[in-house]
């Protein structure tokens, strides 16, 4: 449940045990190479201690998944959503032909945590959480929801789904590198940021309406301009910092500039709101 007193504790710091990920370990000596060729990051140039924000694709490009990577001494741990913790641990498993490597769900082995400092949502993964960050003040996911869409932090499963692609979520500069060698779904992010300049139909873009939180539209909700259909809401919130209700959505590309005006629309309301 929402707290306002966490809420108003953690805007100088504070922290977020996530119960909703999970984690895959991946051992043996072929584990980075193996990766690298699945996932959208660059993977093989971690060193003990990094991690990294990438993807992993199906061969149309489309997210299977989002993850954060994090190289351990003796493996590499995948902070994935822990709904499909099993499914991807049994997808990545049927992979591995001839390569040195393992795959197991480490999820009640190892945990993850997000801290929060300053506009920074940084991930952490340990059997424990880390003594430098023991002292922050601790907060609950509903808590944590309310913060990340008013960064406009796009969550897999609610504003990333099997049907996006990295581009349209706009997290190709965290999640993908365009200098390693080929990945899953390569050659569909190339022709698009090559010869199609980077456009996509749709951009995924961070609103703010003039609006109570007793006017909070719900995943699905239409955005429109002058009643054409623009797109959906995925994510919203009421902010007590902003005292207005923002959110994340899904519009045509040609409206995703910041300062276009729109209309949300769900049952018999409609609200304004402006894009960021």
């Amino acid at each position: 449940m929402f707290s306002i007193d966490e809420y108003r504790a953690v805007q100088s710091g504070g922290v977020v045990r996530r119960s909703d990920r999970g984690v895959i370990a991946v051992s043996g000596a072929d584990r980075a190479s193996w990766l690298q060729g699945l996932l959208t990051n660059d993977i093989e140039s971690l060193t003990v201690g990094e991690s990294r924000y990438s993807a992993y694709l199906t061969p149309q490009g489309r997210m299977i998944t989002d993850l954060h990577v994090f190289a351990w001494d003796d493996r590499i741990l995948l902070d994935v959503p822990a709904p499909l913790t099993a499914d991807l641990r049994d997808r990545l498993d049927s992979l591995i032909f001839s390569e040195d490597a393992v795959v197991s769900d480490d999820s009640g082995r190892v945990f993850v945590w997000t801290v929060i400092t300053g506009n920074a949502l940084t991930e952490i993964v340990g059997a424990t959480l880390p003594a430098e960050y023991a002292a922050l003040p601790m907060i609950d996911l509903d808590t944590f929801e309310v913060i990340r869409i008013e960064r406009g932090v796009p969550r897999f499963l609610a504003d990333m789904s099997e049907d996006t692609i990295p581009l349209e979520a706009g997290i190709e500069d965290r999640a993908i590198s365009f200098t390693k060698g080929c990945y899953v779904g390569q050659e569909v992010i190339v022709r698009v940021t090559t010869r199609g300049g980077g456009r996509v139909a749709k951009k995924l873009v961070r609103w703010v309406a003039d609006a109570s939180a007793e006017s909070l539209p719900q995943p699905e909700s239409r955005i429109v301009s002058m009643d054409r259909d623009l797109g959906r809401v995925t994510s919203a919130a009421f902010s007590p910092a902003l005292e207005r209700v923002v959110g994340l959505g899904y519009v045509h590309r040609d409206f995703a500039m910041s300062g276009t005006e729109v209309t949300l629309v769900w049952n018999d309301v409609r609200i304004k709101a402006v894009i960021q």
